[in-house]
């Protein structure tokens, strides 16, 4: 299939099109910085937050592609031109969502007609969620109306290389080998799940020809569940080192900045069931999470490391204050 990826030059993106590239379908990425591509790989510069650039960069292309895998949309004026330029010309419209989409559950695991956030929700803390559904609902009602192939997919927390937010892989990994404590807000027995970058991609890939996902929403995860202390205790398992844990009482945690980026440290577990995308789907994780967090480790080491820096003075006045 020819095919078309926006963003595609980090984190899952980067992965996506060496998969589709090694599947044999042609590949194209728009984005705005360049990275090194598979041998065969297209690239079309566009930065899609200047309004006006990402059409204009595709204009001349509405005939050439497939499918479209959207990675790098958040609200639906991100998705319109690419649904203006490609509807009825396309087989499958990818949108990748987020976990992000859901509200607390009492109820686990998450299936994907569990409840999500309202869209007219106005609480900047959900925006980015908040945004997400209303992609969602924008792409399905397109789907039920006049047949729009889109696919929608809630990924949930990730791990493995070429992390493009420092504080998480790289967070964990620059603290340990430095000796440094791990901070964790209360007793860390909330339970969570992650999912493999490589695993996400190979889903992602696994989708074309596939005509059952269209106009569907799919949680994309990981098989295996961990407390945050036991994800810890993996993470320095998958290094060779031990963790050192501190414990940050709730009432302290919450007023201080995150000192961990899994929401659930705070608010409880939240897991996601993954029975329809192993239903539908030719696919199931390679990865679990001892030895996700070691292929990620791997690239850090030798390497990686370097695209990163830390500021400990927040940690540090913390611990103080403990």
């Amino acid at each position: 299939m020819r095919v078309l990826v926006t963003g595609g030059n980090r984190y899952i993106g980067l992965d996506l099109v060496r998969e589709l590239a090694a599947a044999g379908h042609e590949v194209t990425v728009v984005n705005s910085h360049p990275v090194e591509l598979p041998v065969g790989v297209c690239r079309i510069h566009a930065d899609r937050r200047v309004p006006g650039e990402l059409a204009k960069a595709l204009a001349r292309y509405q005939d050439d592609f497939d499918a479209i895998f959207d990675h790098t949309a958040y609200q639906i004026e991100d998705m319109q031109p690419l649904i203006e330029l490609f509807r009825g010309r396309i087989q499958h419209y990818v949108f990748t969502s987020s976990q992000a989409v859901y509200r607390r559950s009492f109820v686990l695991p998450i299936r994907e007609d569990f409840r999500r956030h309202a869209p007219d929700d106005d609480d900047r803390r959900k925006a980015y969620g908040v945004g997400k559904v209303r992609c969602e609902d924008h792409l399905l009602a397109l789907a039920r109306s006049n047949g729009f192939p889109a696919t929608c997919l809630r990924v949930g927390h990730t791990m493995g290389p070429r992390s493009a937010q420092p504080t998480r892989d790289p967070w964990f990994f620059a603290r340990l080998e430095l000796g440094r404590p791990i901070l964790v807000p209360g007793d860390g027995f909330a339970v969570l799940q992650l999912v493999h970058i490589n695993d996400v991609a190979r889903l992602m890939a696994a989708l074309l020809g596939n005509d059952n996902v269209k106009g569907k929403a799919y949680n994309v995860a990981g098989a295996e569940f961990a407390s945050v202390v036991g994800v810890i205790n993996l993470i320095a398992r998958a290094m060779g080192t031990r963790a050192e844990i501190v414990h940050v009482p709730l009432t302290i945690a919450r007023k201080h900045p995150p000192v961990l980026h899994w929401g659930e440290a705070l608010v409880g577990s939240a897991c996601m069931s993954i029975d329809a995308a192993l239903r539908d789907i030719e696919w199931r994780p390679r990865f679990g999470i001892e030895d996700g967090y070691r292929d990620a480790w791997d690239w850090y080491r030798q390497g990686g490391r370097d695209q990163y820096s830390y500021d400990f003075s927040a940690e540090d006045t913390l611990l103080a204050e403990l």
